[in-house]
């Protein structure tokens, strides 16, 4: 049984401390790099598909320490320094960045696995529409598929719905899709999302009884419930809203690897509060 003391989590320990650093310095680089050459580290250092030319392996790990803005990094930096502290005092340094980084990994991996299933998905949608082209088709898979190119295609799918026997609006509407389909296998994932509900996770399962108090509302809430919550949360919105810039199968995936290894770690106790 763990004993949760005051004076044992007093300051940042060194792993937490460091992965918050390197989240920021890179995140201050990209800035900067951006603003003085116009180069975009994101490019190099975010997750892109595995089908992708964009992809490189190494970014299984470096996209875990890029983020998107001042909220992204603040909200994923807050909630590992709250939970990560307290989950490496009891762990130790090793086994904390060890989790950390196997939360982050797993993460990557569902997405990604996530990911081939939608692109191949699409792929079969594009095919079957070059078959039978027709203006309701295409305006549907933009809107299911490739929802950020709504506005650009809503004049070719009012000009064809006008003159549907058109083939040339046809064939535009076929290299809208390509390159909507080229944008969509080339967007950049980054974020530290997935480790962070890692160890969120990790203390909801080592700590399941801790009440913690929530911003909206302002009410105490078991540490349980708040991990049972968004896992559910992720599940859903990952499920209906397929086409998010938010990875939520990445988040789960964290969740997933983590309560894995702790599982495997912890096969014969139970006495955790």
């Amino acid at each position: 049984m763990y004993s949760v003391g005051f004076n044992r989590y007093g300051g940042t320990p060194p792993v937490v401390k460091n992965l918050i650093l390197i989240n920021v310095v890179l995140l201050v680089a990209t800035w900067a790099l951006n603003a003085r050459f116009s180069y975009d580290l994101t490019e190099k250092l975010g997750l892109f598909y595995v089908g992708s030319p964009n992809f490189r392996p190494y970014q299984l790990i470096t996209h875990m320490f890029m983020h998107g803005g001042l909220t992204h990094i603040f909200f994923n930096m807050f909630a590992l320094w709250m939970f990560g502290k307290i989950l490496e005092n009891v762990w130790g340094s090793k086994r904390f960045f060890f989790y950390y980084m196997v939360t982050g990994l797993g993460a990557a991996a569902l997405h990604l696995f996530v990911m081939y299933l939608q692109i191949s998905h699409v792929e079969t949608v594009i095919r079957a529409f070059a078959n039978s082209p027709s203006p309701e088709l295409f305006a549907s898979i933009v809107k299911k598929h490739f929802d950020f190119a709504q506005a650009a295609s809503a004049g070719l799918t009012d000009s064809w719905s006008v003159d549907p026997t058109n083939s040339a609006y046809a064939a535009q509407a076929m290299q809208a899709l390509r390159e909507y389909f080229t944008y969509l296998v080339n967007i950049p994932t980054v974020g530290a999302s997935g480790a962070v509900y890692g160890v969120l996770l990790a203390f909801g399962m080592l700590f399941p009884n801790t009440e913690l108090m929530l911003l909206f509302p302002p009410i105490p809430i078991k540490a349980k419930w708040i991990v049972i919550g968004y896992g559910s949360l992720e599940l859903y919105l990952g499920i209906t809203q397929p086409g998010s810039n938010i990875a939520h199968f990445a988040h789960l995936g964290g969740m997933l690897f983590g309560f894995i290894l702790i599982k495997y770690w912890n096969t014969k106790r139970t006495d955790f509060f």
